[in-house]
């Protein structure tokens, strides 16, 4: 019994190590931009990707309509993006094999 006790209480610090990633990470991938705040991720990178424009007026995190450089904001979000991505990646293996 105390076995099965241990291993549940072992999944469940596991589960909150994984959320406690997720939160840091997702703070991580908000940045300031031409005076507004963004989030990096696929919405806004699919969003700057469907227009042609050079400059253009998106809302930010906050709903504030903002006048963006589109390619410029493209870069600084694929960029913010994949690092963030790739960090968490590897901290998540790390926890993953100290289980």
């Amino acid at each position: 019994m105390d076995n099965i006790t241990q291993k549940i209480r072992h999944r469940f610090d596991h589960e909150a190590a994984k959320q406690t990633l997720r939160e840091k990470y997702e703070a991580k991938l908000l940045f300031a931009h031409q005076g507004g705040m963004f989030r990096a991720g696929p919405e806004l990178i699919i969003l700057l990707n469907s227009y042609d424009t050079g400059e253009m007026v998106i809302l930010d995190e906050f709903g504030n309509p903002t006048k963006v450089t589109r390619l410029a904001l493209l870069d600084e979000a694929k960029q913010r993006y994949q690092e963030q991505l790739n960090a968490w990646l590897v901290e998540l293996n790390e926890i993953s094999r100290q289980r």
